[in-house]
């Protein structure tokens, strides 16, 4: 049981599945109340946080929105990563075209 908390991916912050399954922390703290969700509390920098297992964090999502709920929710988090990606991109593609436009003038000049 306790190796499923070392393995990557298994386990996220709560702030992590607020944001990611659109949870408020009320709900968080009420479903480890009701023993739906074991947790482990961390703290970094003096901040305190709830380290999580995924799927118990899935299956209370499942259980509170249905099997559809937890879909969209994954699609959401995934269309949201995209978007963030390609605006990364546009913004990296617009320096490298001042870059660019500025050593063609500069050759220009020669």
């Amino acid at each position: 049981m306790n190796s499923i908390w070392r393995q990557q991916g298994a386990t996220l912050s709560d702030k992590s599945a607020r944001q990611e399954f659109g949870l408020t922390q009320q709900e968080i703290i009420a479903a480890i109340r009701a023993g739906k969700l074991q947790f482990q509390e961390n703290s970094m920098h003096g901040n305190p946080w709830f380290r999580l297992l995924r799927h118990e964090v899935e299956a209370l999502v499942t259980e509170n929105s249905g099997k559809h709920g937890l879909h969209r929710k994954k699609l959401q988090k995934e269309l949201a990563d995209l978007d963030k990606e390609a605006r990364k991109i546009k913004s990296r593609m617009k320096s490298i075209e001042r870059r660019r436009a500025e050593l063609v003038e500069e050759l220009g000049k020669m």
